[in-house]
């Protein structure tokens, strides 16, 4: 190991609400990285992987075991170390700093690739957009999950050893990547889609976490991302100090669809069903989440039309928090429902998040 790890967990919960959030200081190599996230997490992410294999029998009608998900946790855990071999290491880093079996931490990378499709029908699975052209840039977007996994919200400010690039990157439950802002001023968010075979590959979590690690703007983003063999279908939200897009992912065919004009600005909107013509025809969401889809995304497409061009993070949550973009908890773990919500400032390298209901929680600030 190489390098030097630190990790700084900063878990009181805000005036206000909205949980706990731990804030994940690490710097140095690949394993250093992980070992200082395992070490400052790891009395909740064992607590996470006892109740009901990572909350993954919580969801399903038919319960899946440790021993039935070992050739699937080897064949993902094969095709990363393969592709992105930096990552792996993390991932070995992250067992020995929780004290986990390799297996366990793999887990936590895996879980929505184990979960598959949801035919479960859903209120709601992320709303995005990104807006640049007037004002700052921005990413925005709400992250709606079942499983509950707003108890277990984390952001790693990551120094990775060898390089002067540094992130920000929003984290559940032990995930090395979800979404994020690195130090060259480039922003990630997603979206949840359906389509195509779900297959061993990088999980699009993982992909992100690459791209914030690799990629200084959006053009090497989308570079990096046609040559990464992905395990499964995503749309992505990419940001910098100058364009924004978004690139819908289905079975290795990658399409990109450019902010669009907006008054001054550029902005682009995205929630759960495929856009791109080429992709829609091979969506396979349910008719109820897509009634939601396409409510949200109506709703984020006038509200950001409305907002200022000096319209501040707390604008920007003023949107994510109104009904339908914000989806309420109906008191079901197997629902999808709006566990934070997050604003992205590229060229000022900061991360504003509220856990939980947006509506109901106070502004926590990470900057690099």
């Amino acid at each position: 190991m190489t390098g030097a790890a630190r990790a700084t967990p900063a878990a009181a919960a805000a005036p206000g609400g909205g949980g706990p959030v731990a804030l994940v200081d690490a710097a140095g190599s690949p394993y250093a990285l992980g070992r200082a996230h395992g070490e400052a997490l790891a009395s909740g992410l064992r607590a996470f992987l006892d109740d009901g294999l990572a909350r993954l029998n919580h969801l399903t009608a038919t319960p899946f075991t440790e021993a039935a998900l070992r050739p699937r946790i080897a064949a993902y855990r094969e095709a990363v170390t393969a592709a992105l071999p930096a990552l792996a290491e993390e991932v070995a880093g992250l067992a020995a700093g929780a004290r986990l079996t390799e297996d366990e931490a793999w887990l936590l990378q895996l879980r929505r690739e184990i979960m598959g499709y949801s035919r479960i029908p859903t209120a709601g699975d992320c709303t995005t957009y990104a807006r640049t052209g007037a004002g700052a840039p921005v990413l925005a977007q709400t992250v709606d999950l079942n499983g509950n996994l707003d108890d277990h919200v984390s952001v790693l400010r990551l120094a990775p050893a060898g390089s002067p690039r540094r992130s920000l990157v929003l984290s559940f439950a032990g995930l090395l990547g979800y979404l994020g802002v690195n130090s060259d001023g480039l922003a990630v968010g997603l979206n949840l889609v359906l389509g195509g075979d779900w297959h061993p590959g990088v999980p699009p979590y993982l992909a992100i976490r690459h791209l914030l690690d690799r990629a200084g703007d959006v053009t090497e983003a989308l570079d990096i991302l046609a040559g990464l063999p992905l395990a499964s279908s995503r749309s992505l939200m990419l940001c910098d100090t100058e364009r924004a897009l978004y690139v819908e992912l289905l079975g290795g065919e990658l399409r990109v669809t450019q902010a669009g004009a907006v008054g001054a600005a550029r902005v682009a909107v995205h929630t759960n069903h495929f856009l791109h013509p080429d992709l829609a025809p091979h969506d396979e969401l349910n008719v109820f989440a897509r009634n939601s889809s396409t409510r949200r995304l109506k709703a984020a497409a006038e509200g950001v039309a409305e907002l200022p061009a000096d319209a501040g993070p707390d604008d920007h949550f003023a949107l994510l928090s109104r009904p339908p973009i914000c989806v309420p908890d109906r008191g079901d773990i197997r629902a999808e429902r709006t566990v934070a919500a997050v604003v992205l400032e590229p060229a000022a390298g900061a991360l504003h998040l509220r856990p939980g209901d947006p509506s109901r929680s106070t502004t926590r600030t990470f900057t690099l």
